[in-house]
C-alpha cells in the first residue's frame, strides 16, 4: 500500500527529501534481502542532517500512520532495512561526524552514519580502537551496528558492541528525543533502556548520537594459522583452546569449501582443508599464549602450526574478510540462500558444525562453513541451483533444521544478522510464547502506532496494515 508522503516537503529540512525512482529503488533492500529479491519500494527517502530533523520527520510522520524504516549502509543480512510496508527511508548515511574525542576517557562521541572503520581512524593517533567492529566493520555503520548488536572476530576477547555503548541519543517514534546510559562506565540508576534500543533493529527508535568506549591498542599482536585433516578436528581444537583459557583475540574456522571459494575471490593460496586463523593481543609474553595455543591443539592432530607478525597475515585475513562475496561468485549456476549465523554454547560448537556438514552431505548439498568459532558463532551458505525445486526446498529444510538445532542446544537463531524479515518464524521457538509477547507489549509502548520498522521482528507484523488499523481501533 503506498502512502502520501507529501507532507515531507513542508517540513522545510536541511537534509534532502526525495521522491524519484532512482533514489526509492536504491532504497528498496539491503544486501541480504536483495540477493534474494524481497525488495520493497519506499514512498519517499529522507536523508535527514541532524536530530531535529529526524524528530520532526517521525513525529510528521507518526501523526499520519506513516511507516518508517531506518536505512544507512544497507549492508544487513535478513531484510533489517527493507521497507517492507512502504512509507518512509529514514537514511542516515549523512549524519557521519565524529562529535568528540575525549582519549583520557576512552571514549568517542559519533552520528549514526560514521562507517565502523571511521572509527578507529579517529582514534588511531591515541593508541586507541573499537574491538567490537564486525568484519564488514569497513563498510558498515555505527548505528547499523547497534540496531542489529553486531560482532566481529575479536568476540571471544573484546566481547559485541553492546558490551561497548556508553550512552545514546535516541529519537522516539512520536518525535520526543531522549538520551540513555552515562557517559560513566557503570551505572544502576533506573531502567537500563539503552540496551532495548541495543538490538532492537530499528523498531522502537531511531540512535542519532552514540557513546561508545574504546581500548588501548595492545602493543603485541601477533597472527597465526593451524591446519587440520578434519573439520571435527578443527572444531574440537577451538573448544579446547577457549575451555583451557588461551587468551586470544580471535579464532575464526574456515572449512574447506570456503577456503577454495576464497582462493578463487582474493587470489590467495590457503590449503583446501579445515584452518582455524588467530589473532594474539598482549602487551607483554604474547609469544607464550602462542606456544600454550600450539600445545593445545596438537592434542587434536594438528598438522601444521604458524605464527607470523600481523602485517604477514594482512593477506589471509582478507581472505576471511572477503568470504560473504567469496560465497556469492563462486559458481554463476548456483545461488546462496540464506546466510545463517547461529550461535552455541562453545561446548557445542563441535556438535553444531558436524550438524551442518552431516546433512549438507545427505541432502548432496554445498554448504560452506566459517565463523567465529571461539564465541561459539557458525556461519555458512546453502549453494543451490535456484531452478531445481528439489534443491531449493532442500536447502530451506536445511537452513530451518540448523535453526532449530542450534536453539535444542541452548543457543540462538542469529548471533549477530538479527530477526529482521528472514528469522521471525524463529523467535517463539528461541524464546517461548510469553517472553516474545513482553517484546510485543514493549514495542506498543513505544511505538503504538506501529510506525518504526514495520514488518519486523515479529511474525504478525508481515501484515502492517493490519496491526496499524487494531493499533487505531485501541486508541
Amino acid at each position: 500500500m503506498a502512502h502520501d508522503c507529501s507532507f515531507l516537503a513542508d517540513l522545510s529540512l536541511d537534509g534532502e527529501v526525495s521522491f524519484g525512482e532512482s533514489a526509492r529503488e536504491s532504497h528498496a533492500a539491503d544486501f541480504g534481502a536483495e540477493e534474494r529479491g524481497e525488495g520493497v519500494i519506499p514512498d519517499a527517502v529522507v536523508w535527514p542532517e541532524s536530530t531535529e530533523e529526524v524528530s520532526a520527520v517521525l513525529s510528521a510522520a507518526n501523526d499520519r500512520r506513516v511507516p518508517v524504516t531506518p536505512y544507512a549502509a544497507g549492508t544487513s543480512l535478513e531484510g533489517n532495512a527493507v521497507p517492507a510496508h512502504r512509507g518512509v527511508s529514514l537514511d542516515l548515511s549523512r549524519m557521519d561526524a565524529v562529535l568528540d574525542v575525549r582519549p583520557d576517557d576512552f571514549q568517542i562521541d559519533v552520528e549514526p552514519g560514521l562507517l565502523g572503520a571511521q572509527v578507529d581512524e579517529a582514534v588511531a593517533s591515541e593508541g586507541l580502537f573499537f574491538p567490537p567492529l564486525p568484519s564488514s566493520g569497513d563498510i558498515s555503520t555505527v548505528g547499523g551496528m547497534i540496531a542489529n548488536d553486531a560482532s566481529g572476530m575479536k568476540t571471544v576477547k573484546y566481547g559485541e558492541v553492546s558490551d561497548w555503548v556508553l550512552e545514546l541519543e535516541v529519537v522516539l517514534a512520536d518525535g520526543s528525543v531522549i538520551t540513555t546510559g552515562s557517559k560513566a562506565v557503570k551505572t544502576s540508576s533506573g531502567y537500563n533502556l539503552k540496551d532495548l534500543f541495543v538490538g532492537s533493529e530499528g523498531t522502537l527508535g531511531v540512535v542519532t548520537r552514540a557513546t561508545l568506549e574504546l581500548a588501548g591498542r595492545p602493543e603485541q599482536v601477533r597472527g597465526a594459522r593451524a591446519l587440520f585433516p578434519t573439520l571435527d578436528d578443527a572444531a574440537e581444537a577451538v573448544f579446547d583452546a577457549v575451555r583451557s583459557g588461551v587468551d586470544v583475540a580471535t579464532i575464526e574456522l574456515v572449512d574447506g569449501d570456503s577456503a577454495r571459494m576464497a582462493n578463487a575471490y582474493t587470489g590467495t593460496d590457503l590449503p583446501d582443508v579445515p584452518t582455524v586463523f588467530l589473532e594474539f593481543h598482549a602487551n607483554h609474553g604474547v609469544e607464550r599464549e602462542i606456544e600454550f595455543c600450539r600445545g593445545v591443539f596438537a592434542d587434536h592432530d594438528l598438522r601444521r602450526f604458524d605464527a607470523a607478525e600481523e602485517d604477514a597475515m594482512d593477506d589471509l585475513w582478507q581472505a576471511r574478510k572477503d568470504l560473504a562475496y567469496a560465497i556469492q561468485l563462486w559458481d554463476p549456476d548456483l545461488t546462496a540462500l540464506h546466510p545463517g549465523d547461529v550461535t552455541v554454547p562453545i561446548s557445542d560448537y563441535p556438535e553444531m558444525v558436524q550438524f551442518v556438514k552431516e546433512r549438507a552431505d545427505e541432502r548432496d548439498l554445498l554448504v560452506p562453513c566459517f565463523g567465529h568459532a571461539g564465541d561459539g558463532n557458525l556461519h555458512y551458505s546453502v549453494l543451490v541451483d535456484e531452478d531445481d525445486p528439489e534443491r531449493v526446498e532442500a536447502a530451506h529444510a536445511l537452513y530451518e533444521a540448523t535453526i532449530e538445532k542450534a536453539i535444542d542446544l541452548g543457543g540462538t537463531a542469529t548471533g549477530e544478522h538479527g530477526i529482521g524479515l528472514g528469522k521471525r518464524e524463529f523467535l517463539d521457538a528461541e524464546h517461548g510464547p510469553e517472553t516474545v509477547e513482553a517484546m510485543r507489549r514493549l514495542k506498543r509502548a513505544f511505538d503504538p502506532r506501529d510506525t518504526l520498522n514495520p514488518g519486523k521482528m515479529f511474525p504478525e507484523t508481515a501484515d502492517g496494515e493490519r496491526v496499524r488499523a487494531e493499533s487505531e481501533q485501541s486508541e
